[in-house]
């Protein structure tokens, strides 16, 4: 009678423990490794060898973490995750995309990442869905394939945030102004965007910012934007657009620095410097460009000042 008890305990716990949650094993902290495979567990001692091996053993909101700074691939976030190298990790991202975020209410953060295109890749981080992405100390490189953008931030709904903050993004996009470097472009609901202290250069374009429909409110904050083939920052509205240039550099882009396009297109500049390009700023279509009256805009092929003053209240 005990034996057939015991028999029938064990066999109630074995069924148990098939039909556990799976994502009951997932660890709030998983680890990559250029040695690495992705048949283990992705633990410090036994880690894994991609971003998409290791992303499935990672709970929401945990952490995916570098041993050495290998190639780990591209992957697909699709819930709130920390991908931190603590130094420069890599993906090689040929033909494809690096990064895609899409995932209703996530919260991305990137940091310390390389992301390579190789000269064909498409987009280096493609923010489809989501609540917020941020992007530290990134450098994306070499996408000028398909849509050819470092960041395309394209919300389809609701609100969303993007903070770009240390990064370099270069040599993205179709001459002279197909894709760019970083493209925020909303088809609805609201996108507030902040670059600071970013290096975006050698791009087709290097910002450009599309209210086709719905909201942007975007600032660009000690950052350089320099050497791009046609717009330094473009700002084209449908739906409403307010962006800000604070304490940076404009320069030596092959068409106009700053271009503020659209009747609900409104950009303000305040202590920056706008230098080299073809056109230093100018506006089309009854877009909005104001000055606080504090810049330098010299040294254009044609500066298009004066600009309309703000008061500094």
């Amino acid at each position: 009678m005990r034996t057939s008890l015991l028999i029938a305990l064990l066999g109630a716990t074995c069924l148990l423990t098939a039909n556990a949650d799976p994502a009951r094993a997932q660890a709030t902290r998983t680890w990559v490794s250029g040695v690495g495979d992705d048949v283990n567990p992705c633990s410090r001692t036994a880690p894994c060898k991609t971003f998409a091996g290791a992303i499935s053993k990672t709970a929401p909101a945990g952490e995916i973490n570098c041993m050495d700074p290998g190639g780990f691939g591209a992957v697909t976030i699709t819930k709130s995750i920390t991908i931190d190298c603590g130094f420069t990790g890599g993906i090689l991202a040929a033909g494809s995309n690096g990064i895609t975020v899409n995932g209703s209410g996530i919260l991305v953060i990137l940091r310390n990442l390389s992301i390579n295109g190789a000269g064909n890749g498409q987009i280096g981080i493609n923010f489809v869905n989501g609540l917020s992405l941020e992007v530290d100390n990134v450098i994306i490189s070499g996408f000028t394939g398909g849509s050819a953008a470092g960041i395309k931030f394209s919300p389809n709904a609701g609100s969303s945030t993007l903070f770009v903050n240390n990064s370099t993004i270069t040599t993205n996009g179709i001459a002279p102004q197909a894709g760019g470097g970083i493209l925020v472009q909303t088809a609805g609901g609201t996108a507030a965007v902040v670059i600071n202290k970013t290096r975006i250069e050698n791009n087709s374009v290097c910002v450009s910012a599309v209210s086709t429909s719905g909201t942007i409110a975007m600032t660009v904050r000690d950052s350089i934007v320099a050497s791009c083939q046609s717009f330094g920052i473009l700002a084209t509205a449908g739906g409403t657009l307010n962006l800000m240039v604070e304490h940076s550099t404009v320069s030596n882009n092959l068409n106009t620095g700053v271009l503020s396009t659209g009747a609900s297109s409104t950009v303000r500049i305040a202590n920056s410097v706008i230098t080299g390009n073809a056109t230093g700023v100018g506006t089309s279509g009854g877009g909005v460009l104001r000055s606080f009256k504090n810049n330098a805009i010299k040294g254009n092929g044609a500066d298009g000042t004066p600009i309309p003053p703000d008061n500094l209240d």
